[in-house]
């Protein structure tokens, strides 16, 4: 028992050294990533940013070519520019005053400056249309100024447009076109509706005549605002009184000269209440 006693005693117990180390030794520590290799990192930021600037130059040399295309290459250059939409004019006359430069830029042609050209220079075109008709043409579609009235002026006519405006002088009187025949000087109300006004008024009578009656229309008489006079062919007249409910007395009076189209005398100048008389 002693020598089992001694053994006991004898044998060492954990030591200083032995409590330090006890439990599973620590991992290594990762390495530091090197400076800018990161998502964040400089090098990243480079990284992504090389397909924005490869677009960036792409988009400038697509930018450049088209420029160039457009202006500098002779692919869409002004080859053909023609007119339509003429009446009394002729299509070269528009083409002369709009004057287009062969061989320009498509895209450097100024639209409104031809629009402005050919109306300035030719007063009978009302509206003028340029539309570029790629890849080499320019179309021009023009409106002319028609006639509702004329003026004799010496051994001319004047004509005036629906809008009263005079806008050409011709040596011989469109057909349909009524001639204006003013006569108002004794007329009670001269000094406060000119001559400037009366004009008005039979453009306004004149422009809001229905074709087939316009066509018949061979003088509008003025005496004063409140009696104008349509000579009609035939010998016939019609009493029109004012420009005002111009509109309702052009009704009134197709519907008269179709009920009595052998009268000598028509009076619209009320439109609810027409009448005819001669035969």
């Amino acid at each position: 028992m002693g020598g089992a006693t001694t053994a006991q005693r004898g044998t060492p117990g954990p030591g200083p050294s032995a409590r330090k180390g006890s439990g599973p030794p620590k991992p290594p520590k990762a390495p530091k990533p090197s400076r800018g290799s990161g998502p964040g990192g400089p090098g990243a930021r480079l990284r992504r940013r090389g397909p924005l600037l490869a677009s960036l130059v792409a988009a400038a040399l697509l930018a450049a070519g088209g420029t160039w295309v457009l202006y500098g290459s002779s692919w869409l250059r002004v080859e053909k520019v023609t007119a339509a939409g003429t009446d009394v004019l002729t299509p070269e006359q528009v083409l002369t005053a709009a004057a287009v430069p062969l061989g320009s830029p498509m895209v450097g042609v100024d639209t409104e400056e031809i629009e402005s050209r050919v109306r300035g220079r030719l007063s009978r075109i009302d509206s003028v249309d340029v539309v570029r008709a790629w890849p080499h043409g320019i179309g021009l579609k023009v409106t002319e100024r028609k006639p509702v009235l004329l003026i004799k002026k010496d051994a001319d006519f004047v004509e005036v447009d629906a809008s009263g405006v005079r806008f050409d002088t011709v040596p011989k009187a469109p057909a349909g076109v009524p001639v204006l025949e003013l006569n108002a000087k004794q007329s009670p109300s001269a000094r406060r509706f000119d001559e400037e006004r009366l004009l008005h008024e039979a453009v306004l009578v004149a422009g809001s005549l229905p074709e087939p009656i316009a066509k018949q229309t061979l003088q509008v008489k003025v005496g004063s605002y409140d009696s104008v006079v349509l000579l009609l062919a035939g010998g016939r007249t019609v009493a029109w009184g004012s420009g005002e409910q111009s509109e309702a007395k052009g009704r009134a009076l197709t519907a008269l000269l179709k009920a009595a189209p052998k009268a000598a005398h028509f009076d619209v100048s009320v439109p609810t209440a027409p009448a005819v008389s001669g035969s």
